[in-house]
């Protein structure tokens, strides 16, 4: 088996903003593993936010022996956009081999399409309000916010789309006070969940605090090992392929967190079709399924994922899986 890894650079639609700062374009690796005549492949997006970059994340995939197995990977790797990138190639490796849909091999139901948040950027009130009203029509809009005067960017999108389900993304940028003070207006606002409110390694105060509204688990959680810590603070867990490092164990998060009473959330990087392929599977029957990475970038894969009003549809066999 040969392994190789390549960098590839897909413009944005226009520019993305969050909390810790803005790109107008996603930088991802690719990896390919192939045996003989078949060939797999997998995305991933090396984040800075865990010290992750494309050179370090391309050097971990490189300390990797050519013959390795999936089985093998969980213990070679630690959870990270590495593994994933490897893990979601190995995936895709053996349903070609074995001319099945991964779905199938995994002991998964057939996937059907699932409802997809789309993400408004951390903007000044007047820009996020007229964002709102131009995706006013989608079902679930997710909002980046994590400044301590949110209010008016709430209040504002709120106006721009007044029917739709809204979701609110704090991407850690909140205190425990912001937080407190936002909480009533989030429940005004029919806000249906907050994600990681506060920094993850100052989320203690989540215990005992009123949370009308569920609050998810983002940078608190990356895989199995995160769960003992969310107790008492947190609802939901936004599971991502990224931070578990690959499907193999997200699947066995979701069926942890599952079974420990949190409902999932599943999310993305800003990366492309391949990307969000393995998700797709993952996200099925999920409370909140964000995977809109495509519908920000103005370029994609060669064959793309499929969005329609049924939401994000599972990838045909010429992308992934």
């Amino acid at each position: 088996m040969t392994i190789t890894v390549s960098r590839d650079v897909f413009r944005l639609a226009e520019a993305f903003t969050i909390s810790r700062g803005s790109r107008t374009e996603a930088q991802v690796l690719t990896v390919r593993v192939s045996r003989g005549k078949v060939m797999g492949w997998g995305e991933c997006v090396p984040y800075a936010r865990y010290d992750e970059t494309l050179d370090t994340v391309t050097a971990e995939i490189g300390t990797l022996p050519a013959g390795i197995s999936r089985m093998a990977l969980q213990e070679a790797l630690p959870a990270g956009a590495a593994r994933n990138a490897m893990d979601c190639a190995l995936w895709d490796l053996e349903a070609k081999a074995a001319g099945q849909r991964v779905w199938e091999l995994a002991g998964l139901a057939r996937p059907g399409p699932e409802i997809t948040a789309y993400t408004l950027s951390l903007d000044t009130p007047e820009n996020m309000e007229a964002a709102a009203r131009k995706h006013a029509a989608r079902p679930l809009l997710k909002i980046k916010l994590g400044t301590p005067d949110d209010m008016p960017r709430l209040e504002a999108v709120r106006r721009g789309a007044p029917d739709a389900r809204i979701i609110v993304d704090a991407n850690e940028g909140w205190s425990a006070e912001v937080y407190a003070d936002l909480a009533p207006h989030l429940v005004r606002l029919g806000v249906a969940l907050v994600e990681q409110p506060l920094p993850a390694g100052e989320d203690e105060a989540l215990i005992g605090m009123e949370r009308p509204v569920p609050v998810c688990a983002d940078e608190s959680c990356h895989d199995r090992a995160s769960l003992p810590a969310l107790k008492g603070k947190y609802d939901v867990v936004n599971i991502k392929l990224d931070k578990t490092g690959g499907l193999t164990e997200a699947l066995a998060l979701r069926d942890a967190a599952l079974a420990e009473g949190y409902d999932v959330m599943v999310g993305c990087m800003v990366g492309s079709s391949l990307a969000m392929a393995p998700a797709v599977l993952l996200a099925q029957g999920a409370l909140v399924t964000d995977l809109d990475g495509p519908l920000l970038l103005a370029e994609d894969r060669e064959v793309p994922l499929k969005f329609d009003a049924e939401g994000v549809h599972p990838p045909v066999a010429a992308l992934w899986g």
